[in-house]
């Protein structure tokens, strides 16, 4: 992840670069050729951290997909590039008791930790669109079909939120783990997409985007399991979602059926400390609101 995280920042800088590129074309590239676009999306969400089938990046479940709405609004600047602003709200979730193997030495450990969460994510973001084709003439003369990159930066809301008797209980309150973390941070989006043009006024895209987290909370899980939580004063929610109840630990929501249970002791490892991430990847649709085009005036 250490890796992914170095290629994300290189984006950045690349697109930035890129950007700062187009300078040149300002004067070329005149008010009169700008134009902007207003775009509702339909995506799909998943989440990458310390619930997945397996620890590396790549691991996600299907069936945790989860759909995630939002509006846009995009203004180009200059040939290749855009600027974008776009309020987006979706759900990740994940379930140790689904994805994690209990026959597998390696994910038996997950399994036995039975975690379990849901989290809105309600997120605004501003991101330059780099196309690789330009367009160099108005609206009217953009090409059919547009790959293109994008980055920027992102603010979002969440709230972690664990199942209990069948009832979800919101599980930044309880301090699973002895921390406490805000419910607000922040995210790297960047990604690709392709964009087609569907008549005078409409484009479609499709596009895959992730998120770079600076928080590994997400889920709920980072560190390591919490001293504190047999303290009598924790409510029953607290000392079950945090691995303890009844006086013993290993017990609450932990699943001994692997006889792993009893070995879940204050200060054992509770989860990888990463943070974690999410990806927003779907399709849009952006209507391009008409240019005023003012006539030179003649004397």
């Amino acid at each position: 992840m250490t890796k992914f995280f170095t290629y994300s920042t290189a984006l950045l800088a690349g697109l930035a670069l890129l950007g700062s590129t187009q300078q040149a074309d300002a004067q070329q590239f005149s008010k009169r050729k700008q134009y902007t676009s207003i775009g509702v999306n339909l995506n799909a969400m998943n989440y990458f951290g310390d619930l997945n089938p397996n620890t590396n990046f790549a691991s996600f479940k299907l069936a945790d997909t989860r759909p995630n709405i939002g509006i846009s609004i995009t203004h180009r600047f200059f040939p290749r590039v855009s600027g974008r602003f776009g309020l987006a709200y979706g759900r990740i979730t994940a379930n140790d008791g689904d994805n994690a193997n209990r026959d597998d030495p390696n994910a038996r450990y997950r399994y036995t930790r039975n975690m379990n969460f849901r989290n809105d994510i309600a997120e605004a973001s501003a991101v330059m669109i780099v196309d690789l084709i330009e367009n160099r003439n108005n609206y009217l003369k953009r090409p059919d079909f547009v790959p293109y990159l994008f980055a920027g930066l992102a603010g979002f809301y969440h709230s972690p939120k664990g199942q209990y008797n069948g009832t979800w209980y919101d599980l930044q309150q309880y301090q699973t783990e002895g921390k406490s973390y805000s419910k607000v941070s922040f995210a790297i989006p960047f990604g690709a997409g392709v964009r087609y043009r569907i008549n005078r006024n409409l484009d479609a895209s499709f596009e895959i985007g992730l998120r770079k987290t600076f928080t590994g909370y997400l889920d709920d899980v980072s560190g390591n399991y919490y001293a504190d939580a047999s303290t009598p004063s924790k409510s029953e929610q607290a000392r079950y979602f945090a691995g303890y109840n009844g006086g013993t630990y290993g017990q609450g929501i932990t699943n001994n059926s692997t006889g792993l249970g009893g070995g879940f002791v204050p200060g054992q490892k509770r989860g990888e400390g990463h943070n974690d991430w999410y990806t927003v990847s779907g399709f849009s649709l952006n209507y391009i609101l008409t240019p005023r085009i003012k006539n030179p005036k003649f004397r």
